[in-house]
């Protein structure tokens, strides 16, 4: 079972609370003497976005998926957040598209791929009926008479694979 993924919407098995800004805590923890520590010595705590400030962020992203500064600034403003925060947010959101898109690309090409087989199987199979036919003349006998039919009016049908008769006027 394969369910439909709008690559334009959060996951419904992930709660908006619990998505955090990672990338910044990295960059802003290895600004921080290089270790994962703040002043006090205590881990730092993951910066997670509320409801609002995560569907604010996914509107932005579905309306433009880069931000030029004055956008950057104006949104992290309204957000409470920093600029670079919602750069990265972008970042990631982009990377998150692009990753989902390749994932459901490939998807694609592997059922195609199956198909294709499938049919190269068929036909490789109609190829091998159609050159043991060939070895002797063919002795359908006309429906409507005791009469042979001519060969050139006789078709393979690949779907039922029965000889059938072309429409030729007698």
């Amino acid at each position: 079972m394969m369910r439909e993924l709008d690559i334009n919407q959060i996951p419904s098995n992930i709660n908006e609370e619990e998505i955090s800004m990672e990338e910044e805590e990295e960059e802003e923890s290895s600004n921080n003497n290089n270790n994962n520590d703040n002043i006090n010595g205590a881990p730092r705590k993951k910066l997670r976005l509320t409801k609002q400030q995560s569907f604010l962020l996914e509107e932005s992203f579905r309306q433009n998926h880069t931000l030029n500064p004055k956008q950057k600034e104006a949104l992290a403003m309204q957000l409470k957040l920093k600029a670079r925060q919602v750069e990265v947010w972008f970042q990631n959101r982009r990377a998150r598209s692009k990753l989902k898109q390749t994932e459901m690309e490939c998807e694609y090409l592997k059922r195609w791929f199956g198909s294709l087989s499938e049919q190269n199987q068929r036909l490789k199979k109609e190829v091998e009926e159609l050159r043991a036919m060939k070895v002797g003349p063919p002795t359908v006998l006309s429906p409507h008479s005791c009469h042979p039919l001519p060969a050139s009016t006789l078709t393979m049908c690949p779907h039922c694979e029965r000889v059938t008769r072309t429409n030729v006027r007698d």
